[in-house]
């Protein structure tokens, strides 16, 4: 004879099917605001900014925290209505793929572009 389940017990099971509902909607995606190359790698989408960056930061490279790390420098974003610091950080190398540093290049009718900041082939 099945006896009919109780609240108590219904409570995890519902539980967990919430959460599996909820990773469902999970992505693994490249960052926002990055464009994604049809090579497979990113780069930064296009940002504005009225004004020229700073001068970048120098930088001191922590000592690595694996071999093979890659160290990307930092650049300055556009954040806010400013320009904001993005410090470096190290990365695992991704094979057939070189990192494309950000820059920021004038705009033809004045201002400045971030341009790069991603791994291409």
């Amino acid at each position: 004879m099945h006896s009919q389940p109780n609240a108590r017990h219904l409570a995890p099971l519902a539980a967990g099917a919430l959460l599996a509902l909820g990773l469902a909607g999970c992505v693994v995606a490249p960052p926002r605001g990055a464009v994604v190359y049809d090579n497979g790698g990113y780069a930064s989408a296009e940002i504005y900014a009225p004004s020229a960056p700073p001068a970048p930061y120098v930088e001191v490279q922590p000592a690595l925290p694996f071999p093979g790390a890659i160290w990307i420098g930092g650049y300055w974003n556009w954040s806010g209505g400013r320009h904001v610091w993005t410090p470096g950080h190290y990365e695992r190398p991704h094979p057939g793929y070189r990192w494309a540093p950000h820059r920021w290049e004038p705009g033809p009718r004045g201002g400045w572009y971030l341009r790069g900041g991603g791994w291409i082939r």
